[in-house]
């Protein structure tokens, strides 16, 4: 389990097909020196297990599904990835529970900072900024106002829902530590909706269809049609 508390990013040395599976190698100077070969580990919010660990690299092998649901696939050298060690057993919670297990990938359409750019003294590592990330219609249901979710494994929250997009507030912590600001409008960004508010959707879903079935009737046909 993880938090969504991003403190490093490591850089894709290179994304190789190795007959199906591909094999993910990423330099994390300062993580890969706690890792050790099957550590979990969160790659731009992407539970993937460490391979091959080295002093400064470690490596991962990415499923189809994986290549399918999230952006890594589409990542190319150079490419920043934000990277989270599992959070230990009594530890505090500092962002939300991030499982890892990315729902699909959102489309960033903006990250503009609130501050005026063309001032002389603009700083884009002391201004906040408006994130907008056009979210696919499957997930839109589980996104609340001023509800959790993980966008590359960051731990955020929605200030405002806009037909198919979210706006979220980013603070220059955020913007500078994480790889926001490497992103470009146009990318695709991972998205892992609340898995509460994931619950508490489909539980709801759940007991609408289970009101909405007929009441059901044990008779005499109903016995005979399964064999009793």
């Amino acid at each position: 389990m993880f938090t969504g508390i991003i403190e490093r990013t490591g850089t894709i040395v290179s994304l190789k097909d190795n007959g199906g599976v591909h094999r993910l190698t990423v330099a994390a100077s300062g993580v890969a020196g706690q890792l050790k070969e099957g550590d979990s580990l969160a790659v731009s919010g992407v539970c993937l297990t460490a391979l091959e660990v080295e002093p400064e690299f470690f490596h991962a092998d990415l499923a189809a599904e994986t290549m399918a649901k999230t952006s890594l696939g589409k990542l190319k050298p150079g490419s920043l990835v934000n990277l989270e060690m599992p959070t230990p057993a009594g530890a505090p919670l500092g962002g939300h529970i991030v499982q890892g297990h990315a729902d699909g990938t959102g489309l960033l359409i903006a990250l503009d900072p609130v501050a005026d750019r063309t001032r002389p003294d603009f700083d884009p590592a002391t201004t906040d900024w408006w994130l907008t990330v056009q979210v696919p219609e499957a997930l839109r249901k589980y996104m609340a106002p001023k509800g959790s979710l993980a966008i590359e494994g960051i731990s955020l929250t929605i200030a405002a829902i806009e037909s198919d997009t979210i706006r979220i507030a980013i603070l220059p912590l955020t913007y500078t530590r994480t790889n926001l600001h490497a992103l470009k409008p146009g990318t695709p960004v991972n998205i892992e909706a609340d898995v509460l508010v994931k619950l508490a959707v489909e539980g709801m879903a759940a007991r609408n269809q289970a009101r909405s079935a007929p009441e059901f009737e044990l008779t005499e046909a109903w016995l005979v049609a399964n064999g009793y």
